[in-house]
């Protein structure tokens, strides 16, 4: 296994966009103390998100992309897949094979980075999500992308302290866009729903959303520990004509699970639309 220490040693991680998911990003390197604060540089045309993440993490912030290029070793393209044609065009001059260039544009396939960047830098795409800030996000990183073994590693070892991470084939990562890259929206309608209903029924409001946040993380973490069909779990909560199943009634008629369906669906539509633009 690489030891990422060595080989992150006295070099720079470079994001190039400073928004949300960057943030969570640098939040969980930093605070797992994957590299030190100024191993990191950031760029973005945002004076202001440059000034909040320099504030926040004492990291550096980059002049320009070309300036990040130069200094950074592993490069993080982490901007809207909107933005990507004049990011690559930015940058194709300066970035050959001797830099890794991480990918977590949404919709953005290799092929499309590797053909604005024809000096070849070694190139993983992947995808993580918000929860890394609390360093319990899901990163996906495509196994099949054109990097050397090694650069596969480093990417998982710089993502394993802030989350559970899989290697998929690059087909299937629109796919996880739609899953866990957007699915923490549709977790936190569910706990919002859930708050709601404890408040209808006299519950505070505090007292209602801890009770539905812990319980949408202990129902998780039963899961993951035990692995047991999440049918059989539900099965273990549902007695015969019971408070449960009585509930469950009700979610079947207002469809939650053909909705939440739906949802990944059309997430995954959307993040197939966005790379072919």
């Amino acid at each position: 296994m690489l030891d990422i220490n060595n080989a992150l040693e006295d070099k720079l991680l470079g994001f190039i966009g400073a928004g949300n998911m960057a943030e969570a990003m640098i939040r969980g390197i930093i605070r797992n103390q994957v590299v030190q604060p100024d191993q990191i540089i950031a760029s973005d045309i945002s004076v202001e998100r440059k000034e909040h993440l320099s504030s926040a993490f004492d990291i550096r912030i980059a002049t320009d992309n070309h300036s990040l290029i130069d200094q950074s070793s592993v490069i993080f393209l982490a901007v809207k897949p909107q933005a990507v044609p004049a990011v690559l065009k930015d940058i194709s001059a300066n970035t050959g094979a001797e830099k890794l260039l991480i990918s977590i544009a949404a919709g953005v396939p290799v092929k499309t980075l590797a053909a604005g960047l024809p000096k070849g830098p070694r190139i993983v795409r992947t995808m993580p999500n918000t929860p890394a800030t609390v360093m319990e996000g899901a990163m996906a990183i495509a196994s099949d992308s054109p990097a050397r073994p090694e650069d596969l590693e480093t990417v998982e070892t710089l993502f394993r302290p802030i989350g559970r991470t899989v290697r998929i084939e690059e087909k299937l990562i629109d796919a996880v866009t739609g899953l866990s890259g957007s699915g923490p929206a549709y977790v936190f309608m569910i706990l919002e729903a859930l708050a709601d209903g404890g408040v209808k029924m006299g519950l505070p409001r505090d007292v209602a959303e801890t009770l539905a946040a812990q319980t949408l993380m202990g129902s998780a973490k039963l899961f993951l520990e035990t692995r047991t069909n999440p049918g059989q779990l539900k099965c273990m909560v549902t007695s015969p004509g019971g408070t449960t199943i009585s509930g469950i009634h009700e979610l079947e008629k207002g469809g939650l699970r053909a909705s939440l369906m739906n949802a990944v669906e059309a997430a995954t539509i959307r993040s197939i639309e966005l790379g072919k633009a």
